[in-house]
């Protein structure tokens, strides 16, 4: 195998498509979690949303819970949790409990985003400062699931020894710097925001320490996120990918729908000024025929020198986003279980 084969991982916002039910992708969602288990991916993660017709990803640590139920070896994990939202007592509690039911099979990762619009974040958020409390929220945290010694004096129970894997995740140069500082694995958004890629997986390399009592690692460790699409043909890949142009338009637009099906033309669909958006947003992509995808993974290994990526593939008929995986598994190599 070669070596920009790296390990392959899932990133699952349960997309919802037009004429299906929340319960349907949430279904859907474990059912290819269980598929994805047998393929050999490496894990696979939810990323939190809210207040969106789209996706039914608000609750992560209960779609984990369900997917562990339901696999043996995968890990499972956030991608991520947007700490914001959240008092970190609360959500090593969550994750301390996950990992005590299911051993060590759970990864936390963080966000410093919402994952939502104001208005939704200003209902979710503990406090209008909450973000400023980043890193000492992440500092906490990983005393909340390992040693205790916070300073409050309070244990989380479930949780305390539990030693959950944290990941840093970030869209920016932020991220990255938080990430290096705290001597966390990083995970970069480049599936939506491929813009700062390259600078921002530099710096963490440049900048990575070993120092810091949160420290997890020897080296530093990164992801990336990457759009896939794999189809048996190259044209019906970038057909059936039409589904997730529209989605992406739709988050220019702000309209926020279910999956809509697949076009054969999306220049007829979209205004010029919207497909730009679209373009840039999913620049970092790998569409088409099992061949061709791998050449595109292999490439953008070997641009971003990273350890792992993170792929997210939306269809509108289900059946054709595990399909899309299978190929995937099978033409890149990962050992099946």
């Amino acid at each position: 195998m070669s070596d920009l084969r790296v390990p392959l991982s899932i990133l699952d916002l349960v997309p919802i498509s037009a004429g299906s039910t929340t319960q349907d992708a949430l279904n859907q969602s474990v059912a290819l979690a269980q598929r994805a288990d047998q393929l050999g991916y490496q894990r696979y993660w939810y990323a939190e949303h809210h207040n969106t017709a789209t996706f039914a990803s608000s609750a992560t640590a209960l779609l984990i819970g369900r997917a562990a139920e339901h696999t043996k070896q995968i890990r499972l994990g956030s991608g991520g949790v947007m700490l914001p939202n959240h008092s970190p007592l609360m959500v090593a509690e969550y994750y301390g409990t996950l990992a005590e039911m299911y051993g060590d099979r759970i990864d936390l990762g963080l966000g410093r985003a919402p994952g939502t619009d104001p208005i939704t974040a200003s209902a979710l958020r503990r406090g209008s400062a909450a973000a400023d409390t980043f890193v000492q929220d992440v500092v906490d945290l990983h005393h909340y699931l390992g040693d205790g010694k916070t300073p409050n004096g309070v244990s989380a129970r479930p949780g305390l020894g539990t030693d959950v894997p944290l990941w840093m995740l970030g869209s920016s140069m932020d991220g990255a710097a938080v990430a290096a500082y705290l001597g966390l694995p990083y995970a970069f958004a480049s599936h939506f925001a491929p813009q700062l890629r390259h600078e921002a997986l530099s710096l963490y390399r440049q900048r990575f320490s070993t120092e810091f009592a949160t420290a997890e690692l020897q080296a530093p460790y990164a992801m990336a996120g990457v759009n896939v699409l794999v189809a048996p043909t190259d044209d019906e890949a970038h057909r059936l990918f039409t589904t997730a142009q529209q989605m992406a338009a739709g988050i220019r637009t702000g309209r926020r729908v279910p999956l809509q099906p697949p076009v054969d033309d999306i220049g007829k669909v979209l205004p010029p000024e919207v497909a730009a958006f679209v373009d840039d947003f999913q620049q970092v992509r790998a569409i088409g025929s099992p061949e061709t995808v791998v050449g595109q993974l292999e490439t953008i290994v070997a641009d971003l020198q990273v350890d792992e990526l993170i792929v997210t593939t939306y269809t509108y008929d289900p059946a054709l986003r595990v399909r899309s995986f299978e190929l995937l598994a099978q033409s890149w190599g990962l050992p099946a279980r």
